[in-house]
This record gives C-alpha cells, structure tokens and sequence, in this order.
C-alpha cells in the first residue's frame, strides 16, 4: 500500500468481518483493513458465500459495516450452476441484491461496485457467453435503477468475474452493461492479466 501510495492502483481486502471491534479471533475488522492501507474490500464473494455460510443477511451486514468504516465495497452477486440449469438466475441476483439494498440512499452507495461472477464459471474453465454475461448485468442494472434511480444505476460499475482470461475478455468487456473485470487465477499470470487490462482498453 505505501508502495502505490501515490498510484492509481488500490488495494483492497478479500472480505471484513461484521463488527467494529471486540473479541473476534480472525476477524478482520474495517479499521484494520484501513490501517493497512485498503480503500476496498470484496463483499458477499461466491467462495464467501459456498463455503464460509455467508448467506443474505450476513452480505447485507458486511456491507454496511464497510459503508460505516469507510471501505470502498465491492458487492459480489451470482448463481451456481444447478441454479442456472433450472431458470432462476435473476431470481437469485434479485434476493441477493434486493436484501443487500435494502434500505440503504444512492448517496451512501456512491462508490459501490458491484461484481457479477456466475459461480459456475469461477475456477472452472467455463465463462458465460458475452451474450449470457451481458444478460445478467442488465438485469442488475434494471434492478438497481427500480431501487436507487437510473442516475444511480447508469454510474454504478458492474464487473464480470468468472473465469476472465485474455482469449475472451475483449468480447465480454465490449458488452455495453459490463464495465470490468474482477479477475481471479489469469490475475497471477502477467502475460494474462496485461492482455485482459489490453482488452478493458480498447473496449
């Protein structure tokens, strides 16, 4: 973080725990994430969510308590596989980002980012389609605009994630509602990553 001090690279934290202080033995607060120099941290991640139990409700504490301390948060929304396979794809981002939502002003949302990464295609070899990729983030975007206004909503980034390598990221990042990427194993491969941040360029 000192190193990119004055960059405009950021880092950021992979999750936060829902209090602010206490007796927590590995949990990572917002304060400390801060300390550290992170200005962003991953919410409601489908690894997060699969295998730590982080369902809905815990998504929507974890969000809020990276609004209250001042973190940049990334809101990760998607369906698995079997949910794909029997239609409710948008009936899923809708519980996950209605609840997440809920209640909460544009303006204290400002900042937000959120991530749609079909957890069938992370760490699998498989992407969605840019047509199946594009469909989700318009739905999102809909969503958000019936919630926080389509100011709000045509502002806000939406990124895929789910497998993005450098072979299929120019069709994904040309789609009109997808506006990054949140990479994941190509991420660790330079040759990979520059082709992708190439792709995000020229889109």
């Amino acid at each position: 973080a000192e190193r990119l001090r004055d960059s405009a690279i950021a880092v950021g934290g992979q999750d936060l725990w829902i209090e602010a202080s206490g007796a927590y033995t590995g949990g990572v607060s917002a304060s400390m994430l801060r300390s550290v120099g992170c200005s962003h941290v991953l919410i409601g991640h489908s690894e997060r969510r699969a295998v730590f139990g982080d369902d809905n409700a815990m998504v929507a504490r974890k969000l809020r308590v990276a609004l209250h301390g001042g973190l940049i948060p990334v809101l990760c929304l998607g369906e698995s596989l079997a949910q794909r396979q029997a239609g409710e794809t948008f009936a899923v981002l809708a519980g996950q980002l209605d609840t997440a939502l809920d209640g909460l002003e544009a303006t204290a949302l400002a900042d937000m980012i959120i991530a749609y990464e079909p957890v069938w295609a992370i760490g699998t070899g498989l992407t969605a389609s840019p047509d199946q990729a594009q469909e989700a983030h318009a739905d999102i975007r809909e969503r958000v605009a019936r919630k926080l206004g389509p100011t709000f909503a045509e502002a806000v980034r939406i990124q895929y994630g789910g497998s993005v390598k450098g072979s299929n990221a120019a069709g994904l990042l040309g789609r009109r509602d997808i506006d990054g990427a949140l990479v994941g194993g190509a991420s660790l491969k330079a040759e990979e990553f520059t082709a992708i941040v190439r792709a995000r360029a020229s889109a």
